[in-house]
């Protein structure tokens, strides 16, 4: 009796040290996984096996927070679950209520979203201050793991967001399937790397956040648990300044090719190479002849817990004709533009962006982070000297999570648009969120 005594006890030291050395971003997912409930949809396995079923179960749902392209403003596991007896197949349905404030002063942003971009020149002294409110980010999901002989390990993800017009309509954000290593349906593109995007609550988040989503086919193997491959075919989504008299934009004909490789040492740590190739096409109107210009990007991307209380994130972007994919320059047409010097031409500009963040966790459940970032606009000719050129975005915030399914935050955010001109504007607000999950 002593002897399994004192071999209990190391057990049990060992696992409070290991408990110790995780991360706290770790520790609050762990008080999340246990915070649901379980209900048997064809009877109850034997009082003996049920533990074991949930435990498995559980590992699963662990992939609602370790999910490759998981962003930290994306719902958590469902607080309801519907599982077979044999632990083959499992259900949640889940959501959350999220709703935002915030005020503008020194002439405000015309939009819920802070972007540099949208910073106005020449404020309007009827917009010098703003508050609003938005239930923007409120949302539905329903998710089914399972096990089939033939398929295998699969999943099903449907989830929709009060996200539309005045952030009022219920609109489709993803819908898949995972069958093993492919990906079939609606989802984040290869080319993104959410999970690598600092928290904040506003949002729109960092100025140059790669974000896309579309219908795409994925194959996206894990080797030897460390690295990860992923490449994709992609419905293309082309943002083309085209005028309608020199030049007009051409059907997407061809799909976008995204793919990464990826070295991960844990869960939720990882540092990513990731690229896209894109054909652009539009037509000469001058010269009635139809042009495909090649766009690209490449990404490399981190996050990482280099001590249990910190949390780190990096993103660096460069390429051309990849504007439309995310960041500041989605808001304009920048995938292709107008060659000044060659009427009916049109060329893909270069532009660059980059992230750096940092969280501190006091607690588990409370943590603040203070992230910057820039895009930068590269075009090659002659240019407008009212064009946006580059948009600085700060944030500094602090999250506090009442309960694993209770969240609240506050921000402040800083913003800077500059001109080719020289010209230049700043922009500050002060944003709160309260978000209830289930």
């Amino acid at each position: 009796m002593a002897r399994i005594f004192i071999t209990a006890l190391a057990i049990a030291c060992s696992l409070t040290s290991w408990a110790e050395t995780r991360s706290m971003v770790d520790r609050q997912i762990d008080s999340t996984l246990v915070s649901n409930k379980i209900v048997f949809i064809d009877g109850k396995p034997a009082p003996e096996e049920t533990q074991h079923y949930v435990d498995s179960v559980r590992r699963v749902i662990s992939t609602f927070y370790y999910d490759q392209f998981r962003h930290f403003s994306d719902p958590g596991a469902p607080y309801f679950l519907f599982m077979s007896k044999d632990a083959q197949l499992a259900m949640g349905i889940g959501g959350a209520v999220r709703m935002r404030g915030y005020y503008d002063w020194g002439g405000a942003i015309p939009a819920s979203g802070f972007a540099p971009y949208l910073i106005p020149m020449t404020p309007d002294p009827t917009n010098m201050r703003h508050f609003d409110t938005t239930p923007a980010g409120t949302c539905l999901f329903f998710r089914v793991i399972g096990r089939n002989k033939m398929l295998g390990d699969y999943q099903l993800y449907i989830e929709a967001n009060f996200n539309g017009y005045s952030s009022r309509d219920f609109h489709l954000k993803k819908a898949y399937a995972i069958v093993n290593d492919f990906t079939i349906g609606y989802a984040a593109s290869t080319f993104s790397d959410p999970a690598a995007v600092p928290p904040t609550v506003d949002a729109q988040g960092p100025n140059n956040k790669i974000s896309p989503t579309a219908v795409l086919i994925r194959y996206m193997p894990v080797v030897k648990d460390r690295w990860v491959f992923a490449v994709s075919g992609e419905t293309p989504s082309s943002a083309l300044d085209v005028d309608g008299a020199k030049t007009a934009k051409v059907s997407n004909w061809m799909p976008d090719w995204a793919a990464f490789a990826q070295y991960q040492w844990a869960n939720g740590q990882h540092v990513r190479l990731s690229g896209i190739v894109r054909t652009l096409s539009y037509r000469d109107l001058i010269q009635s002849r139809n042009h495909n210009v090649a766009g690209w990007g490449v990404q490399l991307s981190s996050v990482a817990h280099p001590i249990p209380e910190v949390t780190t994130y990096v993103t660096a972007n460069y390429g051309k004709g990849y504007a439309g994919l995310g960041g500041d320059l989605l808001i304009g047409n920048y995938d292709l533009i107008p060659n000044p010097d060659v009427n009916g031409e049109m060329y893909a500009p270069r532009s660059f962006g980059w992230c750096l963040g940092v969280q501190y966790n006091f607690r588990p459940n409370l943590f603040a982070s203070i992230s910057a970032s820039q895009s930068r606009y590269l075009p090659s000719k002659t240019i407008s000297p009212q064009e946006y050129k580059y948009g600085i975005f700060a944030a500094a915030n602090i999250f506090w999570n009442l309960t694993p399914r209770i969240q609240v935050g506050a921000e402040f955010d800083f913003g800077k648009r500059q001109n080719f001109s020289g010209e230049h504007r700043y922009a500050r607000r002060i944003g709160a969120m309260c978000q209830f999950s289930f």
